[in-house]
């Protein structure tokens, strides 16, 4: 808590019915986006929801602190330690994870309620989250960010200036242990170049919308007409 440019991905998983805010099938789409960090999530996601504005994006709750020109309500909600652990023992989270010593986690109400309307919805968290959330909405469309060699992970890191050689490291080791997940998800998009790692984001967004699965359900009175 997450490309050659070439997005591949199987046919759409046959999970159980869910109902309407679980699954969503007569909702929007529940897009779900992994990837290691320093692959370039962030900002793909940013350019994406530019293009699409009929996404929403869920912010998640953390325990960290704000980073310099980070906002509450923006980036994240950021909340005590204390605060967050109530939340877990209220069953508040979809899903929740501690990563590098930080809670976070994401909204359970917010998601289902979002879900019940016609838009779609966005998660940005790490592969544990993914299933999780995959577990109470398998009609989630999971999307995993590559970068395009771990050296030039490495380098991206080390560009940002943020963090201590030792956090680099880590890192890097959390991100074999996140790509070990890769194939759990439907779709994975290699980010060597940003205009076709966003061009392939948004083409799975928009092929998702038109799958059988969905069109069956909204398109139900049109095809009834030919019946």
């Amino acid at each position: 808590m997450a490309r050659i440019g070439n997005a591949v991905g199987p046919d759409a998983e046959g999970a159980g019915q869910h109902g309407r805010a679980q699954g969503g099938r007569g909702g929007g789409n529940l897009f779900v986006v992994v990837a290691p960090s320093g692959a370039g999530k962030t900002s793909l996601v940013a350019e994406l929801l530019k293009r699409e504005p009929n996404i929403k994006l869920s912010i998640s709750y953390t325990t960290r602190s704000p980073r310099e020109g980070e906002a509450h309500g923006r980036e994240y909600h950021f909340v005590p330690r204390e605060a967050f652990e109530k939340m877990i023992a209220s069953g508040d989270f979809l899903e929740h994870a501690n990563v590098y010593g930080n809670y976070y986690g994401t909204s359970r109400r917010w998601i289902e309620n979002e879900l019940a309307g016609d838009h779609d919805v966005l998660l940005e968290i790490d592969w544990q989250g993914a299933r999780q959330v995959r577990a109470l909405f398998p009609h989630m469309v999971g999307i995993f960010i590559l970068p395009p060699s771990l050296s030039e992970l490495k380098r991206r890191l080390e560009a940002r200036g943020k963090d201590a050689p030792d956090v680099i490291a880590r890192r890097l080791a959390g991100a074999r242990e996140e790509v070990s997940h890769v194939l759990e998800f439907q779709y994975i998009i290699v980010n060597e170049t940003f205009d076709a790692a966003v061009s392939d984001l948004q083409a799975v967004v928009r092929a998702s919308r038109v799958a059988r699965e969905r069109q069956s359900v909204r398109l139900a009175s049109l095809l009834a007409e030919f019946q």
